[in-house]
């Protein structure tokens, strides 16, 4: 043999090695809300490091569509700020639930718009389009521009619930990335949305409704009613990977640090416990 072909046969031996090797590799996806989008790429990171060779792929799309995507078999992990029993075309009895936190929402507006605290009864005004200035509520003379979270999307379908009595908003732009949200927010004066507690930055203004303020202690309590669990749901039984990577979601290391770190609220912190329909279970 030629001596220039042991160092390349060596090379592609190597080579060889190193494709069985990543072949070997585990992988799994998670997919849907948006809202919950930033804790699960967060703790993915920390478990791949401590866990090299194994891959958590994490995306968004909305809770409606990683309920459907989990069901279909499409990835391992449907995350959801709904319970599957509130999705139509869901069959909940073929999904095992795993709740992974709980997650704060709150209206947003634009900073120029002079207010910081609404009624209730005010705030559905606005979404169902009978109010549209904010000098109807003590603000500036300005007209109220609506920003809608996508058909789909957990956060306006609990936002539905507990602020428009289960009624749809009227139509108007909408978006599905929360991180844009606020952006488009802060930058279009007048304007009005919500999001999760964890996207809230001093760009925005949060809204206090009937002078309770939006945090995490009115969560626990249930004094702030919009709040939703988040979950991370498996077709039936989960893969070892999955259910070691929720384990490793549900630890104290997790829960006590990165969960609140991101801006949601451990399970365990919770006072009340709420079923799909929304009653507080005593």
């Amino acid at each position: 043999m030629k001596k220039w072909l042991i160092p390349l046969l060596g090379t592609l031996l190597l080579l060889s090695g190193c494709s069985k090797w990543i072949d070997r590799g585990e992988s799994i996806t998670a997919v849907g809300s948006s809202a919950l989008q930033p804790l699960v790429e967060t703790v993915a990171e920390e478990y791949q490091s401590k866990n090299p060779g194994r891959f958590i792929n994490v995306q968004g799309g909305g809770s409606g569509t990683g309920l459907s995507q989990v069901q279909s078999g499409a990835v391992e992990i449907g995350n959801s700020d709904l319970f599957a029993e509130e999705k139509n075309g869901i069959d909940a009895k073929k999904l095992v639930d795993h709740k992974v936190a709980v997650v704060g929402i709150t209206p947003i507006v634009n900073k120029g718009v002079g207010v910081k605290n609404i009624s209730l009864e005010n705030l559905r005004k606005i979404f169902l389009g009978e109010i549209k200035n904010w000098k109807e509520v003590g603000g500036k003379d300005q007209e109220i521009v609506i920003l809608n979270r996508a058909t789909g999307s957990g956060t306006r379908s609990t936002f539905e619930q507990w602020v428009l009595d289960g009624k749809t908003a009227i139509r108007a732009q909408e978006q599905d990335s929360s991180g844009m949200v606020r952006q488009i927010v802060s930058d279009t004066p007048g304007a009005i949305s919500y999001t999760a507690f964890s996207y809230v930055t001093k760009d925005v203004q949060t809204l206090s409704i009937d002078n309770i303020e939006p945090t995490d202690e009115n969560v626990t309590t249930n004094r702030w009613k919009i709040w939703a669990y988040e979950h991370m749901y498996t077709k039936g039984k989960p893969t070892k990977l999955v259910e070691d990577f929720l384990d490793y979601m549900l630890s104290k290391e997790v829960q006590g640090k990165v969960v609140p770190q991101l801006g949601y609220i451990p399970i365990s912190d919770m006072k009340v416990e709420r079923d799909w329909q929304g009653n507080e279970i005593k």
